[in-house]
C-alpha cells in the first residue's frame, strides 16, 4: 500500500501541477526475445541485425552475406492498404467519464464499422467509411473508477470524497452549466482517491476490482466485435506517465491476441519509468503474450520523449536501446493534439513544418521544448546512437490516431467535433468562432481556458484551437485480420495520415526494376528491394540506391499537390537533413535549382471553403536516387505527400456560424501522409 501511494502522488504532479515525490524501479526480464525478429512473412534483403557469422574451416574463413532472402514476394505484393485507430477512449478513462462520455466499448466498434453513436453533447456522430481496424485503449490509470464513483449502486460511490462524482452523467447533467462542477470533482477525486488509499481509509483492492472487472469488459467487447477477414479489433489499453516536469511520456499498449492476456494492464503506478513497462512486456513476452507499445504525443513531452539519457540522466546503453526498440517499433506523428512529425525550430529548411504545432505539454498550456520532442528529430538521434555502436533506439516506423475521448474519432476538417466531449463540442467552446452569453463566465469559473480578445472579438483561447482534425493509421497487410495487421505493425509497413485516406509507398533498392506501378503489381519491387520499415545493404562504393516512392488520393478529400523524400543522414559526427520534392501535380517537374515542384495554381476560397477545380492529381510516382548519396553513411528516407490546400477545421466552423475565421489561425492546411523511414547501411 506505501508502494502504491508513493506511485500515485505522480499523477496529482500529472493532472493538477502539483508537486509530488517520486519513485521508479524496473525489473530485468533476462529472458525476453530480441529485437527485430524477422518471421517468414516479412524476410526482406536488409542488413542483417547482427554481426556477420564467420565460421572458419582449415583456415578458410567465409564472410556472411547481409542480406535476408525474400521467401514470397507475389504474396507480398498483394498486400492491400488498410485503415484504422489504435487511439480511442471511452466511459472507463477517468477522464473521458469526466468529460461527459457514457459510450462503451461496443458503442466504439460500432463508430468504427459505421454506425453513428451520442456524442456527449447531444448530437450524432457517424464516419463518411468504415474503418478496417479500431482498439479500445482506455487509460490503466484508475481504469472504470470514475465511472464507479458516478453509479450510487457501488460500494466505491460511497467513499465521502467522491460524493460530487455522484450521477455526474445524468441526463440532466449533460450540459454546459455542469462543466464547473465537472472539472471541480474530477480534480479532486484523483488526489483524493490516492490520498485514501495511502492513509488506509480505501483497500487498494477496492481500485484494483473495479479496474479488473472493466479490463474484462473491454476484452469481451473486442472479441465480440472482431471479425477476422472483415473487421479487426485490438485488445489494448494506454499508459499514462510523464515526467515531474509535466513532460508527456504516454504510451498505447497494444496486444497481438486476446486468447491469453494480463489480469490487469500495467499503469504509471507499478512504474513512472517506461522503461517498467517495457521489463514488463518482456516478461508477459517470455509467457508468450506478444504486445507492442506506440509512444503519441511526444509533441508535448517538453523533450522528455526522444532523449539521449535515460530516466536517471545516464547516457543510454545497449541495454536500454534494445529494450525500447523491441517494445517500441513505431511511434504515433498526428493525432488531435497536434503533429509530430517536425517542428519550424528544428527543420527551418522544411517549408511544411509547422503543420498542426501543438505548442503545449500535454493537459497544460506550458511551453514545450521541441528538442526531444519531435520524430524526424529522433529519427536523427537515433543514426547518432548507431555510428556510436549502440544499437538504433529510435529505428521506428510512423502511425496516426485520434486520441478521442468521445469513442468516435473525427478526422475531417469539415465535420469536426474534436475530442473532450462537453469542453470542445462546438466552435465556442473550441476557440473558433466568438464566444457569447454566458458561455465566457463559465468556462472561466471552471478554470479550463482563458478569453482571449482577437481584433475586438472575444474567443475561448488554451490549447483546444491548437488541436487538429487527425490521424489514422495505415498499414500494407495481407489481410484483415490480427495476426496480418500485427504483422505489419512489426515489420513497421506502415504509415500516418492526417486524417485522409491518402495511400503511400516507399521501396528502395540498389538496381529496382523498370516499370513499377503502386497501383498494380508489385512483386518485382518485394522481389529485388525493400520496403519502408526496412533496412536496406550499402556496400562500399556504391551509387545512390534507387527509390520508388508512389502515392494516391482519397476520392473525399483534395486532390495531391507534391510527394517528397524527407532525408536524414550522420557525417563527420553530426546529422542532417533535407526534404526533397520529386514528384509534382499536373504534370510539372521540380526546379534543377531549388528542387520544389512550382505554384500548382490551387487556392481556397475562405468565405465558403470552397476549392480551385481541375487543379492536382489524383495520383503521383517516380523513381528517385539522392544526389548527395555516399555509401559510407548511415542514413534515412521517407516519403510525406501533400494535399492541394482546403480549410482547416476552425475556418470551417466559422464559414458555418457566418463570421469571419480567427486571424491569428491559420485559415487552410495540408493534408498529408507520411511512409515508414528505409535505412541505409553501410556494409
Amino acid at each position: 500500500m506505501d508502494y502504491l501511494a508513493r506511485r500515485g502522488l505522480l499523477l496529482v504532479c500529472f493532472w493538477m501541477g502539483v508537486s509530488a515525490c517520486s519513485e521508479s524501479t524496473s525489473t530485468d526480464a533476462g529472458t525476453a526475445e530480441a529485437g527485430n525478429t524477422i518471421t517468414p512473412d516479412h524476410l526482406h534483403e536488409v542488413a542483417a541485425d547482427s554481426p556477420a557469422v564467420q565460421p572458419r574451416f582449415g583456415g578458410v574463413q567465409l564472410d556472411m552475406p547481409p542480406h535476408n532472402l525474400h521467401v514470397d514476394a507475389a504474396q507480398n505484393a498483394r498486400r492491400v492498404a488498410l485503415f484504422g485507430d489504435l487511439h480511442i477512449h471511452t466511459t472507463y478513462s477517468f477522464d473521458a467519464f469526466a468529460f461527459g462520455t457514457i459510450a462503451t466499448p461496443d458503442d466504439a466498434y460500432r463508430y468504427a464499422q459505421g454506425n453513428p453513436v451520442r456524442h456527449p453533447a447531444g448530437f450524432d456522430v457517424q464516419l463518411s467509411q468504415p474503418l478496417d481496424f479500431y482498439a479500445v485503449t482506455d487509460h490503466a490509470m484508475f481504469l472504470g473508477a470514475v465511472r464507479a464513483a458516478a453509479d450510487t449502486t457501488t460500494g466505491f460511490s460511497r467513499q465521502l470524497f467522491v460524493t460530487d462524482l455522484h450521477n455526474l452523467n445524468a441526463p440532466e447533467n449533460q450540459n454546459l452549466e455542469s462543466v464547473p462542477s465537472r472539472v471541480k470533482a474530477f480534480t479532486t477525486f484523483l488526489p483524493e482517491t490516492v490520498r485514501a488509499v495511502a492513509a488506509g481509509r480505501m483497500d487498494v483492492e477496492v481500485v484494483n476490482n473495479i479496474a479488473r472487472d472493466a479490463w474484462a469488459e473491454i476484452i469481451a467487447s473486442a472479441q465480440r466485435h472482431n471479425q477476422p477477414g472483415k473487421f479487426t479489433t485490438f485488445v489494448a489499453y494506454e499508459y499514462t506517465s510523464s515526467t515531474d516536469d509535466r513532460g508527456n511520456l504516454h504510451r498505447n499498449v497494444i496486444f497481438r491476441d486476446a486468447d491469453k492476456l494480463p489480469a490487469m494492464p500495467f499503469s504509471r503506478f507499478h512504474s513512472q519509468d517506461p522503461e517498467g513497462l517495457w521489463d514488463w512486456m518482456d516478461g508477459l513476452r517470455a509467457q508468450g503474450i506478444e504486445s507492442l507499445a506506440i509512444p503519441h504525443n511526444s509533441n508535448g513531452s517538453n523533450g522528455q520523449m526522444f532523449k539521449l539519457v535515460d530516466w536517471a540522466g545516464d547516457p543510454l546503453d545497449e541495454n536500454y536501446a534494445q529494450k525500447r526498440i523491441r517494445n517500441e517499433p513505431l511511434v504515433e506523428v498526428t493525432q488531435v493534439k497536434g503533429t509530430s512529425e517536425t517542428h519550424p525550430l528544428l527543420s527551418p529548411n522544411d517549408e511544411w513544418a509547422d503543420h498542426e504545432i501543438m505548442p503545449y505539454r500535454v493537459a497544460t498550456t506550458l511551453y514545450s521544448e521541441p528538442d526531444g520532442s519531435y520524430a524526424r528529430d529522433a529519427l536523427r538521434k537515433g543514426l547518432s546512437m548507431s555510428a556510436g555502436g549502440l544499437t538504433n533506439a529510435y529505428e521506428f516506423g510512423m502511425v496516426g490516431a485520434s486520441d478521442t475521448h468521445t469513442v468516435a474519432g473525427s478526422f475531417d476538417e469539415d465535420n469536426f467535433f474534436s475530442k473532450v466531449g462537453l469542453l470542445d463540442a462546438d466552435g465556442m467552446l473550441r476557440g473558433s468562432i466568438p464566444v457569447t452569453g454566458d458561455t465566457a463566465e463559465i468556462l472561466k469559473a471552471a478554470g479550463r481556458v482563458q478569453i482571449k480578445n482577437v481584433e475586438g472579438r472575444d474567443y475561448v483561447s488554451g490549447a483546444y484551437e491548437t488541436w487538429s482534425a487527425s490521424g489514422l493509421t495505415g498499414v500494407w497487410a495481407d489481410e484483415n485480420t490480427r495476426d496480418a495487421i500485427y504483422s505489419a505493425f512489426r515489420r513497421k509497413e506502415t504509415f500516418a495520415t492526417s486524417g485522409p485516406r491518402l495511400r503511400i509507398r516507399l521501396f528502395a533498392g540498389l538496381d529496382l526494376p523498370d516499370g513499377l506501378d503502386g497501383s498494380g503489381d508489385l512483386s518485382a519491387a518485394y522481389a529485388e528491394g525493400v520496403t519502408m520499415g526496412s533496412r536496406l545493404a550499402v556496400p562500399a562504393d556504391t551509387p545512390s540506391p534507387e527509390f520508388y516512392v508512389w502515392a494516391a488520393r482519397d476520392a473525399q478529400s483534395a486532390p495531391l499537390q507534391r510527394l517528397q523524400v524527407v532525408k536524414g543522414w550522420v557525417r563527420d559526427g553530426k546529422t542532417h537533413e533535407q526534404v526533397f520534392d520529386v514528384a509534382c501535380s499536373d504534370g510539372n517537374k521540380p526546379d534543377p535549382n531549388t528542387g520544389r515542384c512550382p505554384d500548382n495554381g490551387a487556392a481556397v476560397d475562405t468565405s465558403d471553403c470552397s476549392i480551385t477545380p481541375g487543379v492536382g492529381s489524383a495520383e503521383l510516382a517516380t523513381y528517385w536516387r539522392d544526389p548527395d548519396f555516399r555509401a559510407d553513411e548511415q542514413a534515412f528516407y521517407y516519403a510525406r505527400v501533400l494535399e492541394n490546400p482546403t480549410c482547416r477545421w476552425s475556418t470551417w466552423d466559422a464559414v458555418r456560424a457566418g463570421t469571419t475565421p480567427r486571424s491569428d489561425l491559420a485559415a487552410t492546411l495540408q493534408e498529408r501522409a507520411w511512409s515508414s523511414p528505409i535505412w541505409t547501411i553501410p556494409q
